[in-house]
């Protein structure tokens, strides 16, 4: 409604602008010659004039010729009388065609009275659009400490989201629900004196669907969803969070019953007492303010606050106290039914193909997050919509989830014939190396077709969702990642930088064995996983936790951990030789090899793929 105000002021403006400057332009462009009433009368005496047009005192005369003249007549007289004043004949006069023009009510008016108002008018548009600049930002002067919530109405068909938009996430809906039973019904819980809690705590790592769950809460129970995210509450100026939070708790019980979101907590819920800023940090106040408002909360006010967060250790203890965040929900990564539960709704708006197996792809996403599924059905469909396919075929998910996982095909990143049979033998090394440990994954596929940074990899896949790891699964491990290093020694006498990122990921599993698993029978069972989040004035000078000699200790045990799994690599690629140089020729040749036909491949040589284990 303003800015369609706004646009009318401007075209009345414009329009005055026209009127005003109209008749000025006319003159200048339209040059009539004026005659004389004596010589009006001669040239229709003469028989020159065709016709006159009378416009208040104003003559129109024109000539057989179609030349156009002007003239002007007597006040307080009539063009007969004056012509015949003149020596014109009646028959003269009979000969030519007289129209009298009257002016418009509006356009008589408006040519009088434009031309003196157009100037006052503008300058009063000039004054008028000043004072309205002086109150918006008078306006936002007073609003800066407003809160910048958005508000998802319970009517709002388009953003309401139910439970049964949310898949994988089945524990944590269960735990919710007598948070939405609240909201519907408080009086239910308020006689028997019972609280619910105050505030809801959802931790778990990005892309989980921590805020899609905040929001499905609200759809269920049917209130007001305020979101917001932490990030916002905090200005360079100090207080100003501290407003917001004070104005979205009131926008909210005015609303009641409701639910307060805050997305990412732990940007201004981190530890106080840091050292940075002392007690007028900006954040530590809005903290602050959040931890008033929680306890000034009344039973029968029926408002929830929800927050998000993937970093719960960090959090200040104040936050986590009971009567707080006492409400803890852990949102994990989905097991292979909850990702294909996922699979289906972000499938539900697209048009797939009969053969779509949506089983098969959960078992291929192994530590895909919700977002990552959604970013896969979503990376399928473009693939289809740029083959100008109608559905969406197996095979566009199943390229999209190397696409996710690891980049785009580097079409333009062409290896020489050298690189290509380095990288074939690489690769090939992986995956003989994974074929032969009992305790490693399965192959799924083999490729030395660059994708992102990698010029080639490995794709395994566990036949099933593990929660815990054995020694002897990360020992696997080990030699497979070391696989390739090894089949570069044996054929090529020589190593490579493609193996960086191996010995990196090696390591860190090395390493992760010794100081954080306890499965070093040098060192025993200890740990020395610190956290490595720093708060200064706190952590940063503070000492390892272990002496000198225990870490030359655990540098040993790690260093062994990795020679033993290079030296078992070695000992597998020189035993199953002939499968490794028939692995690297199909790659050479084909470039892809998909699980079936590598277990063919090496069934052949007597072999026993992992699948047919199980």
């Amino acid at each position: 409604m303003k800015l369609f105000s706004r646009n009318i002021l401007i075209a009345i403006a414009i329009f005055l602008l026209i009127a005003s400057f109209y008749p000025l332009v006319l003159e200048q462009f339209e040059e009539v010659e004026e005659i004389s009433l004596s010589v009006l009368a001669e040239k229709v005496k003469s028989g020159e004039v065709k016709r006159i047009e009378v416009s208040g005192d104003t003559l129109g005369v024109f000539l057989a010729e179609d030349q156009k003249l002007v003239s002007k007549k007597e006040v307080e007289s009539g063009l007969s009388e004056t012509l015949k004043n003149y020596g014109v004949s009646s028959d003269e006069m009979a000969k030519i065609d007289i129209a009298v023009i009257n002016p418009s009510g509006f356009a008589f008016w408006a040519g009088a009275i434009l031309p003196f108002l157009a100037p006052f008018l503008l300058v009063i548009l000039f004054f008028w659009l000043i004072s309205r600049q002086v109150k918006q930002a008078n306006v936002q002067a007073f609003t800066f400490g407003r809160s910048k919530a958005r508000v998802i109405m319970p009517d709002s068909k388009k953003d309401r989201i139910t439970f049964s938009d949310v898949a994988g996430v089945e524990e944590a809906k269960e735990e919710l629900r007598e948070v939405v039973e609240f909201l519907r019904t408080p009086a239910k819980f308020l006689k028997i004196g019972a609280k619910i809690p105050k505030g809801v705590l959802l931790m778990g790592p990005p892309g989980a669907g921590k805020t899609l769950l905040a929001r499905a809460v609200a759809g269920e129970a049917g209130v007001p969803f305020f979101h917001m995210s932490a990030s916002e509450f905090v200005e360079m100026f100090v207080g100003v969070g501290a407003s917001r939070v004070r104005d979205l708790f009131k926008m909210a019980k005015k609303a009641a019953p409701a639910i307060i979101f805050i997305d990412e907590v732990d940007a201004i819920g981190r530890h106080r007492g840091a050292g940075l800023g002392g007690g007028h940090d900006e954040r530590e106040q809005t903290l602050n303010q959040i931890l008033v408002e929680l306890d000034g909360f009344e039973p029968h006010e029926s408002v929830i606050v929800m927050a998000a967060t993937n970093r719960p250790d960090v959090l200040d203890p104040a936050l986590l106290r009971p009567g707080r965040f006492d409400r803890r929900v852990v949102l994990d990564l989905p097991d292979i039914k909850a990702r294909e539960a996922i699979l289906k709704i972000h499938a539900k708006k697209k048009p797939l193909a009969k053969d779509i197996n949506l089983k098969r792809v959960a078992e291929r996403t192994p530590g895909f997050s919700g977002a990552d599924l959604q970013n896969l059905m979503n990376e399928g469909a473009i693939l289809a919509a740029r083959k100008n396919q109608k559905e969406v075929n197996q095979s566009d998910i199943l390229i999209s989830i190397e696409k996710v996982m690891l980049g785009p095909e580097r079409k333009s990143h062409i290896l020489s014939k050298k690189e290509k049979e380095i990288s074939a033998y690489h690769e090939a090394g992986h995956a003989l190396v994974a074929s032969a440990m009992p305790d490693a994954d399965p192959v799924h596929k083999v490729s030395i077709i660059s994708r992102g940074r990698a010029a080639g990899y490995t794709l395994k896949l566990p036949i099933e969702d593990r929660h815990l790891y054995s020694k002897a699964h990360f020992l696997a491990e080990l030699a497979v990642a070391l696989g390739g290093y090894a089949a570069e020694k044996l054929i090529f006498g020589e190593l490579t930088t493609g193996a960086s990122n191996d010995l990196k990921q090696a390591t860190a599993v090395a390493k992760d064995m010794v100081t954080k698993y306890g499965m070093s029978e040098k060192i025993g069972p200890i740990s020395f996983d610190e956290d490595h989040s720093v708060f200064l004035g706190r952590d940063l000078m503070a000492e390892k936790s272990y002496s000198e000699k225990t870490a030359s200790a655990v540098d040993g045990e790690v260093s062994s951990f990795m020679q033993n799994g290079f030296k078992k690599a070695t000992e597998l690629v020189k035993k199953h030789k002939n499968i490794l140089e028939a692995i690297a020729k199909h790659l050479i040749e084909k470039e892809t090899i998909e699980r079936d036909e590598f277990d063919n491949l090496i069934r052949s040589f007597g072999l026993v793929p992992k699948t047919l284990l199980v």
